[in-house]
C-alpha cells in the first residue's frame, strides 16, 4: 500500500486519543485531540481546509476537511452513541 506506514501512524494517534478520552464527545473535540497527537507524532496535519474535487480535469464539487495529514490522507472524523447493525 503506497501510504501504509502513514496511515499506520494515523491510526496510533486515533488509538492514543480514543484510550485517553474514551468515547461521548464531540467530533469538534476529538479533532483536536488528534491535532495534538499527530502534531506530537511530527506530523503535519492541518484541520477544516477547503478542498476542491475535480473528475476529468472538470471541478465537480467543493468540501472541507476534518484532518488532512502531509497533505496526503484525509481524516474523516466520525463520533456516534452506538453503531447499528
Amino acid at each position: 500500500m503506497k501510504y501504509s506506514e502513514l496511515t499506520e501512524e494515523i491510526i496510533g494517534c486515533a488509538y492514543r486519543v480514543y484510550n485517553k478520552m474514551g468515547f461521548g464527545f464531540l467530533e469538534s473535540v476529538y479533532e483536536k485531540c488528534m491535532l495534538i497527537e499527530l502534531h506530537k507524532a511530527g506530523l503535519n496535519a492541518e484541520s477544516q481546509n477547503p478542498v476542491t474535487v475535480y473528475y476529468e480535469d472538470e471541478v465537480v464539487g467543493e468540501f472541507v476537511t476534518d484532518i488532512i495529514v502531509n497533505d496526503t490522507v484525509i481524516v474523516e472524523l466520525k463520533s456516534v452513541r452506538r453503531i447499528i447493525k
